[in-house]
């Protein structure tokens, strides 16, 4: 079975280079050039030409793609590789798996997950307060211990006036 390790986001630049979206914890050791990837919906395998970061994103260049105008047509489009994530990651989750799930601070319902940003140092979770306003939570640890997803419930144990920022 294929896993997904990124998605092809805009185009960067008139050479035919993407933003990506990465959908693995170790994007230097997946995403090598010179290897060919599948592709879904599957548009043929792309070979990988260069990955470079750029401020906090990560950029990808593809033998295939020679232009901005190529790049915008299969903009969006899923990088597979047939490689196995490590079972032995319990703490490891699609980011997609995260949306939805309620958030708990201890016995308190304090919202819901709406949207995962993927950084470099980590990630940040996008909590709609019961209340109405958008908080962003690290995604580390200490802030965020227990993760459920088959319950659908992460709890937390935010750091003072974390929750309460409007």
């Amino acid at each position: 079975m294929d896993t997904v390790i990124a998605r092809l986001g805009k185009p960067h630049g008139i050479k035919g280079e993407f933003t990506v979206e990465v959908r693995t914890d170790r994007p230097d050791e997946r995403l090598i050039p010179g290897r060919a990837y599948s592709t879904q919906p599957d548009i043929g395998e792309l070979t990988l030409k260069s990955a470079r970061w750029h401020r906090d994103r990560l950029l990808l260049a593809f033998d295939e793609v020679a232009d901005r105008s190529r790049a915008e047509e299969i903009r969006n489009t899923l990088i597979l590789t047939d490689e196995v994530e490590d079972e032995e990651e319990d703490d490891a989750w699609y980011l997609e798996d995260l949306i939805g799930l309620a958030v708990f601070d201890g016995e308190n319902r304090v919202g819901e997950i709406v949207d995962v940003t993927n950084g470099t140092a980590q990630d940040l979770l996008h909590m709609k307060h019961e209340t109405g306003h958008e908080v962003l939570i690290p995604f580390v640890t200490a802030i965020v211990p227990e993760v459920d997803v088959e319950a659908g419930w992460i709890k937390v144990t935010p750091p003072a006036g974390l929750l309460d920022a409007e």
